[in-house]
């Protein structure tokens, strides 16, 4: 991994957060006091996800991993389109709850992964895309950061590919009340380090149930073998 210049260490010392936060109550609480349909991030269609999923060529039959997909509908989507290994991993037992709700006698067809991203050890490089819509930029810990990128690594085969969106450098500093990191392409591909290539970066203005504009961008990387 390239050694982050003095920007980085400041960026990153000024990012720290409390270690007394508990991400999993947090979230536990989120989604069960608000729909899905009320969150800021809710899409009804992730249509820049599947672009980029698309564009990365993985095969139907090719593992996927959706993490922290929770309550998101690109399950849904992946799905229609014919993929038949899909894993949705979140830290909040009530979001995947209300996924596998809306799915019916589809949700068997899912692998549910109750695990926070920071602890998710895998080792046999058995999937071929990880897809991650705003849970990175939540990483305000360095060592948290760090953690997500070795469980990337150890989870992608060579060759495997990362869709990561995160707030843009122009966007929100906060969501649901939580301080979060913000990046353009040059700060996440110093945290991913050298085991990733950046291929694609697309920037994107979301805007909420309430029609508030929120600045995203999304990367595409992949992993070396």
């Amino acid at each position: 991994m390239r050694r982050p210049g003095a920007w980085q260490e400041q960026y990153d010392e000024g990012m720290t957060q409390a270690t007394a936060f508990n991400r999993k109550e947090h979230w536990e609480a989120v989604y069960r006091t608000k729909s899905p349909v009320e969150m800021s991030w809710y899409q009804n269609r992730p249509v820049t996800s599947l672009g980029l999923i698309e564009a990365a060529e993985v095969g139907r039959n090719e593992p996927i991993i959706d993490v922290g997909g929770g309550a998101s509908t690109l399950v849904d989507h992946l799905l229609d389109a014919g993929f038949t290994d899909v894993s949705v991993m979140d830290v909040s037992a009530a979001a995947l709850e209300h996924a596998k709700r809306r799915l019916g006698d589809r949700a068997a067809l899912v692998k549910w992964v109750e695990q926070d991203v920071t602890k998710f050890k895998q080792s046999s490089g058995r999937f071929a895309l990880w897809h991650d819509r705003a849970v990175f930029h939540f990483l305000v810990d360095v060592e948290d950061r760090k953690a997500y990128v070795q469980g990337m690594k150890g989870a992608l085969k060579p060759g495997g590919q990362a869709i990561i969106a995160t707030f843009a450098l122009d966007g929100p500093a906060k969501c649901s009340g939580l301080n979060v990191a913000r990046y353009g392409a040059a700060q996440i591909a110093a945290e991913l380090g050298d085991a990733f290539e950046l291929i694609d970066a697309i920037d994107e203005t979301h805007m909420t149930p309430w029609n508030a504009p929120q600045r995203f961008c999304y990367f595409r990387f992949r992993r070396s073998g």
